[in-house]
């Protein structure tokens, strides 16, 4: 009673503060905050989420705790205590006041892009204390644009790229790892510089319009504006990275601004958790549309739903989501290229390819029911780029490359100190295990090693050595580098030895961060009701229907409520909710899992298999009905693979859910047999990419029905006329073999006929996608027999490769110097290219100097586009 009593004095205090704030414009918008607190705190009123309220604060403090709390996720409500925030808010409010640029940042700039721990959906740590303490003394002195510039030199020391799974570490996980796909290196890179109170957010493009795939930068606000940069890859100038010109081919540049914003960009969404903004206009030439959805009759219809998708990975990806207005009507800016629209209502749907900057206004008739079958022909065309790219000159860019050399030697120096395997090895023999059986996951750990190390130790001592390997072999790599060893102990003492490792013993049933949920649940859940639940798992499912509630509305940010905080709040979402239900049914003993191809969710009861329903009163029986793809091999593709040339969606009652079969699973493993797939309405989505980023797709519709096989045609469309001659280059260009150190020409290397030859970096993101790229279809570019000649900028270069070289490549490979730039100049002049050209440079040309294949800058699936080509040749 004591600390409901303090926490409504708090917010009576807060009233009266509000009302005497002198900016009116503040004080509306803090009035806003205060309402959309209390009504959070209405409608979360188990568990005590509120109680650090109760606590003394400044004015300053109370309003910056209740600014986030009015609009932070569930989860971090749950998940956090209050005094971690508190924590925060104070190291912020310093920072700012010892900042030299903290009185140029305004209340605004500073509340939405200083003050927010969350920049994406990572596990929130330390690291703003830990980053401040470290950042401060490098920038001192400097100007606020100079410092943005710093830091990100500092978080080159931490980190470079390397792709991983979704889920999103936390910075100081990035930074033990030493490394991290874009959307952490942003992260990151955001962390550190609200650290010392620059304002800076993630801007990421959810998909490329010319080439599969995504990116993630930071937007970081300096004396008076925004500018970009690629987080982890410092440059001398701000505005300049490797994917300026992608970025000019772009169609939507998102972020999310924590909270209620009310700013100059284009509001694309607001949520109870943040404000969706477009910055498409700060990298490439766009325009609006604007979209009327009718019926059949042609008049508006109100509240359809607006999907504006674009072709990526072999789908149709929905950018953003829309609702119409009374008239039917959206909008969207969008840059210079074609999206695929779909508009759906009350059982009906319609979808139509839309240009944007050709058309400024369409119309989208909902003129297909659900169930319809019928199929269409669709070409996409990207957005042209134009990139344009500030000045450096060659002494920045020297000194640059000089600092840029320095922290990959930081960072390898820290690497280093991971445990080799001389030392793995004689670890093993000290608890008694093989090396062999461990080498791999302490590997994996990266900076993470002591803990899967002490997992490993005390498994041992306890007996349980052979079920801790068990335990690790569940888990994907990111988890090996981030989980401490309590928490896999945890998972471990608390599971009966003989359990199913893969749907008991497991800790993780998505893409949750991991915690000690396991003996949480057993304590916490009463006996009786553990026993219920045991003895019928269906009551379980009702349990979790009737005992929880749903709030989606306040999780919105791709972030889940741990089973923790399920629990003591009551409170979900549904991503939530059935991580929770696995979790507390592997918590009993009884198998469960999420199934990762359709996301549906079931547990084994008496040697079945059962989907779990929280709609159903009764448990039911996946109905399922099966499907066949027949495919008529087109030239140079006998069998498709799944996201690389189509995919599958399922209607869910609101939009087509994506299936999610393994990355690149071939055809022929999939559908060239009837495979049984659950009853319901799908769409297929196939597409061929050409060379220019365009696509040729096919979109079919039809139903799956139960207990009887859909027989669809998967069909490939294809251009005759894509490949041709673009442009010539001379084969007796020189280079100096690496291997060797003598001098040689493209035409000796190669002899007679076709050949590629790739002007690359290092250390380079796009550079490191296209060898792995080019590794993945080592095989097949073998069978071509034609030499790949791989050119690097100078000697230094190639050291610096080759101390770290990329997945096995073609044996057909010959690494080269271009030393003084020859290659490079007679290949930019042939195929006019500017000289600003971002790496890496691809071209197949043949000893007549023919060009038929150019391909330049970040790109995804280079080597399939490769052997697409050369197979035609």
């Amino acid at each position: 009673m004591k600390r409901k009593l303090q926490l409504f004095a708090g917010l009576l205090m807060l009233v009266g503060i509000l009302s005497a704030c002198s900016s009116a414009g503040d004080s509306r918008f803090m009035r806003r905050v205060e309402a959309d607190f209390r009504y959070k705190q209405e409608l979360l009123p188990r568990g005590d989420l509120f109680r650090v309220f109760g606590d003394p604060m400044t004015r300053q403090e109370r309003e910056a705790m209740m600014f986030l709390y009015a609009y932070m996720p569930v989860g971090d409500i749950t998940d956090y205590p209050g005094g971690f925030y508190l924590e925060n808010v104070r190291s912020t409010l310093a920072t700012r006041q010892e900042m030299p640029w903290g009185r140029a940042v305004s209340d605004d700039l500073f509340r939405h892009f200083v003050l927010p721990v969350r920049v994406n959906n990572e596990h929130l740590d330390d690291s703003r204390r830990v980053f401040h303490d470290c950042l401060k003394p490098r920038v001192a002195g400097l100007s606020m644009y100079d410092a943005v510039l710093e830091v990100n030199h500092w978080c080159h020391e931490k980190a470079n790229y390397q792709p991983s799974d979704a889920r999103t570490s936390s910075p100081l996980a990035t930074v033990r790892t030493a490394y991290g796909r874009c959307g952490e290196e942003s992260t990151l890179l955001v962390a550190a510089l609200r650290s010392v109170g620059i304002p800076a957010r993630q801007v990421y493009t959810p998909r490329w319009a010319h080439t599969d795939d995504n990116h993630a930068w930071v937007e970081a606000w300096a004396d008076g504006r925004w500018y970009f940069l690629g987080a982890c890859e410092p440059e001398p100038v701000l505005n300049l990275g490797w994917f300026n010109a992608p970025a000019s081919r772009g169609m939507l540049m998102h972020t999310k601004v924590f909270g209620y914003y009310d700013g100059p960009e284009e509001v694309m969404k607001t949520t109870a958790n943040y404000t969706e903004i477009n910055v498409i206009s700060n990298y490439a030439a766009c325009a609006p549309l604007a979209v009327t959805v009718s019926d059949t009759a042609g008049n508006p219809v109100a509240g359809a739903v607006v999907e504006f998708k674009l072709y990526n990975y072999a789908e149709f990806y929905t950018v953003s989501r829309k609702t119409t207005d009374e008239q039917g009507r959206t909008s969207l800016s969008a840059g210079l290229g074609d999206m695929l629209v779909t508009a759906a209502c009350d059982g009906r749907f319609g979808l139509r390819k839309v240009s944007f900057g050709r058309e400024p206004q369409v119309t989208v008739v909902l003129d297909h029911a659900i169930g319809d079958e019928f199929s269409f022909s669709v070409d996409v065309v990207p957005p042209a780029g134009n990139a344009d790219l500030p000045d450096v000159t060659a002494a920045q860019r020297t000194e640059n490359d000089r600092r840029f050399n320095c922290e990959d030697s930081i960072r390898n120096a820290y690497i280093a100190t991971f445990p080799a395997k001389p030392a793995v090895a004689e670890f093993a023999r000290s608890v008694g295990m093989k090396p062999d059986d461990v080498a791999g996951f302490i590997a994996a750990s990266r900076g993470n090693h002591a803990e899967v190390m002490d997992f490993l130790r005390e498994a041992s001592r306890k007996g349980y050595a052979r079920r801790a390997l068990q335990l690790l072999a569940t888990l994907p790599e990111k988890d090996l580098r981030d989980t401490p060893a309590a928490v896999l102990a945890d998972h471990l003492y608390n599971t009966d030895k003989d359990a199913d490792a893969a749907t008991v013993l497991a800790p993780r049933a998505a893409n949750e961060m991991l915690t000690p949920y396991r003996s949480f649940l057993q304590r916490e859940i009463p006996a009786a009701d553990a026993a219920a639940f045991r003895d019928d798992p269906q009551r379980l499912v009702g349990w979790c229907r009737d005992s929880l509630t749903l709030r989606p509305e306040f999780c919105t940010v791709s972030t889940t409520v741990s089973p923790e905080g399920v629990w003591r709040s009551r409170t979900a979402d549904g991503p939530s909710r059935a991580i929770f239900f696995v979790a507390a049914a592997r918590s009993l003993g009884i198998p469960a899992w999420i199934d990762r191809v359709t996301g549906n969710l079931f547990y084994r009861y008496a040697g079945k298999e059962v989907l779990v329903d929280f709609e159903a009163a009764d448990d039911r029986r996946l109905e399922t009905g099966r499907l066949k793809l027949g495919y008529a091999p087109i030239p140079r593709l006998d069998d498709p693979e799944y996201f690389r040339h189509y995919t599958l969606s399922r209607f869910d009652g609101n939009s087509f859910s994506l299936l999610n079969y393994p990355d690149f699973e071939n055809w022929s493993k999939l559908f060239r047999t009837p495979a049984d797939l659950e009853i319901g309405y799908y769409m297929l989505v196939t597409g061929s990419r050409l060379a220019d980023g365009s696509v040729l797709a096919n979109v079919s519709f039809f139903n799956v029905r139960p207990d009887s096989t859909t027989q669809t045609g998967l069909v490939m469309r294809d251009n005759s006329e894509a490949v041709r001659v673009i442009g010539s280059f001379d084969s007796e260009s020189k280079f100096i073999d690496a291997a060797t150190g003598t001098e040689t020409s493209v035409l000796l290397t190669a002899g007679r006929g076709y050949f590629a030859v790739g002007l690359v970096g290092v250390g380079q993101e796009p550079t490191d996608h296209a060898l792995k790229d080019i590794a993945v279809k080592a095989a097949e570019l073998e069978k071509w027999g034609r030499s790949i000649i791989l050119l690097f900028p100078d000697e230094r270069a190639y050291r610096k490769y080759a101390a770290s070289p990329a997945a096995p490549l073609p044996r057909t490979v010959t690494f080269g110097i271009d030393r003084g730039g020859s290659v490079r100049r007679h290949l930019l002049e042939a195929m006019h290219l500017p000289e600003t050209v971002p790496l890496p440079v691809f071209i197949v040309g043949d000893t007549f100097n023919r060009v038929v294949f150019e391909s330049h800058g970040y790109t995804i699936g280079l080597g399939d586009r490769l052997l697409h080509t050369v197979r035609q040749l």
